[in-house]
């Protein structure tokens, strides 16, 4: 089966182009064939965040994939985005769900197995993405879950597919799948390097699962 796999964006990774730049590589994502983007840019506040958010869902509109907006159901609302990833202190899910639209994506953040399992209970969610799973630099300091607390959560989930993030690279990638989950989130795999090897760096990420 073909793992799901979900773009994080980080604008700062980018350099001076900042959102230009990172709407462009939305664009080259999704042409390649990544099913997520998850706006996350914490420090993007009311209009500027709405925007960009537009812009994404503009970028990618002849494709199949969809944009999702952390934390902020209002923003995505506002912005057409395709639906919203929660944080492990936003709304809690079946609050979400109440308020939007059929179709609505709404992913959650979890960080350990019990957690996967109460909120998979609770309702109201799509699917979860768990992390962090090995050491990155987008989180120096931060201790790694590791590959068998993953599995732990992809069996507490049951139902929902789970997403590996945290040290995710064309290298790592075949540990993760062992797992189980149904795929991968990212930063650096998506921000790191030239923008046109951005197709090359998804393709490799789906090879390396599928082997």
């Amino acid at each position: 089966m073909r793992p799901i796999v979900c773009m994080i964006s980080d604008r700062h990774r980018l350099g001076e182009a900042g959102l230009d730049a990172l709407v462009r590589r939305v664009a080259a994502a999704a042409m390649a064939g990544v099913n997520l983007i998850q706006i996350r840019e914490p420090d993007l506040e009311g209009e500027a965040l709405v925007q960009l958010v537009a812009r994404a869902v503009v970028a990618v509109r002849q494709t199949s994939a969809r944009v999702v907006v952390n934390d902020r159901t209002d923003v995505a609302l506002a912005a057409g985005a395709h639906g919203v990833h929660l944080r492990a202190d936003s709304v809690p899910a079946p609050r979400v769900r109440a308020r939007v639209p059929p179709g609505f994506l709404i992913g959650r953040s979890v960080h350990t197995a019990e957690e996967a399992a109460d909120v998979t209970a609770a309702g109201g969610l799509d699917y979860l993405v768990f992390g962090t799973v090995l050491p990155t630099a987008s989180k120096p300091g931060h201790a790694a879950a590791g590959i068998a607390e993953l599995r732990r959560a992809v069996d507490a989930a049951a139902r929902l597919p789970v997403l590996a993030v945290g040290g995710i690279t064309t290298d790592t990638v075949r540990q993760v799948q062992r797992s189980g989950c149904a795929g991968i989130a990212a930063i650096g795999l998506f921000a790191d390097g030239p923008e046109a090897t951005l197709p090359q760096a998804v393709t490799a990420a789906r090879s390396a699962w599928e082997d």
